[in-house]
Order: structure tokens, then C-alpha cells, then sequence
């Protein structure tokens, strides 16, 4: 699983980068917030990376910063909510918008957001509310945010075809046990799965 790629921004659309990393050219799908803040063709650059496996490709999504790749992977969490739904929401709402806007259940706003629909907009605020936490914690992070490594290690096994509720509390459990590593905490949640 490829987490992080460091390069030269070889080229770069609103849509997607082509980064050469060692003379390889990666194709990475970008939100329109991450592009505005990319460094110039020809420049290096550093983005954390979201692999997401199908039958049919192997896509990678990228982002300058550890805060939105946690909400992409929130959103992905979101039933009937993809990867190109994911980033297009990103696209359309900073951040720091997004996460007002779910404390606050405003769904107009989360309509405005092109792509989103009533129905999508009220389960985003129905599923992700709780989990970006109803009230702040002192040092003003969400309370009740999983950590990127549950987030990441919860979207692999729903991608190999375990249903969400079941694999957020399988890795829940594996991360109060003390594992750290992502590729153990994958490890060792397909085992407790599969018994």
C-alpha cells in the first residue's frame, strides 16, 4: 500500500499530478484544495497517499495536509459515498467548512456542495457527526475523531468486502491492543475477522 509519495511534480491539472518518483510517473487524484497549494511543474513535492484497490485499477489519492486526507477517508466511510464522490466533497468545502458544517447539521450547506444531494448531505450529517465529535475537547480537536491510522486501516478492509460497522470495530479493538504499524493492524484484524 503506498502511503506517501516525494517527487517532481512532473504535471499537474485541477484533476490529477503526474509525480516522478526515481523515474517513475505516478498518477494521483488531487481535490481542488490540495491543487490551489501545489508547488510549481518542475518542483518537489510531498503528498500523503490514499491507495484505493479495485478489480479493475489500482488509484491513488493524494493530500498536502494530514487533515483533509482524515475527512476524505471519513467521507469514504459514508455509505454509497466512493473515493471520486469523497474528493469532489472536498473540492467543493474546505475543511474546516465541512467540519463546521456537519457540528452545526447544516445541510444546506453540504448541498451546496456540488454532486451532493439532500439525501446524501443529511447521512453525512446522520454518520459522520458523532465521529468529528458533537462537543470539542479543550485543545479545540474533534472529540470523538479516529485516529488516521484506524481510519486507513477501517477503508482497507472495507475494500477487500467487510461491511463497515464490522471492520471499524475490529480495528477499534486491534488499536486498544496496542498495535501501531498499519500492515499490523491489517494483519491482524483480517485474522480476527476471519475466525
Amino acid at each position: 500500500m503506498i502511503a506517501r509519495l516525494h517527487g517532481v511534480l512532473h504535471e499537474k491539472t485541477p484533476e490529477q499530478l503526474i509525480v516522478d518518483v526515481g523515474g517513475v510517473g505516478y498518477q494521483v487524484l488531487v481535490s481542488l484544495q490540495t491543487f490551489y497549494h501545489l508547488p510549481g511543474v518542475g518542483e518537489r513535492v510531498s503528498l500523503l497517499i490514499h491507495t484505493h484497490a479495485r478489480e479493475d485499477a489500482l488509484q491513488l489519492f493524494g493530500f498536502l495536509e494530514e487533515k483533509e486526507k482524515t475527512y476524505f477517508l471519513l467521507l469514504r466511510s459514508v455509505s454509497g459515498i466512493g473515493p471520486r464522490l469523497a474528493l469532489n466533497i472536498l473540492s467543493g468545502i474546505p475543511v474546516n467548512e465541512l467540519e463546521s458544517a456537519l457540528h452545526a447539521r447544516d445541510v444546506t450547506r453540504l448541498v451546496a456542495t456540488p454532486g451532493v444531494g439532500k439525501k446524501t448531505a443529511e447521512r453525512l450529517v446522520v454518520e459522520l457527526q458523532e465521529k468529528v465529535g458533537a462537543s470539542e475537547q479543550e485543545n479545540g480537536l474533534p472529540a470523538a475523531m479516529p485516529s488516521p491510522l484506524s481510519t486507513e486501516a477501517t477503508s482497507a478492509l472495507v475494500n477487500l468486502g467487510y461491511r463497515q460497522a464490522q471492520a471499524e470495530k475490529t480495528v477499534r479493538a486491534v488499536v486498544r491492543d496496542g498495535h501501531t504499524a498499519i500492515a499490523d493492524v491489517i494483519r491482524e484484524s483480517l485474522r480476527r475477522l476471519s475466525t
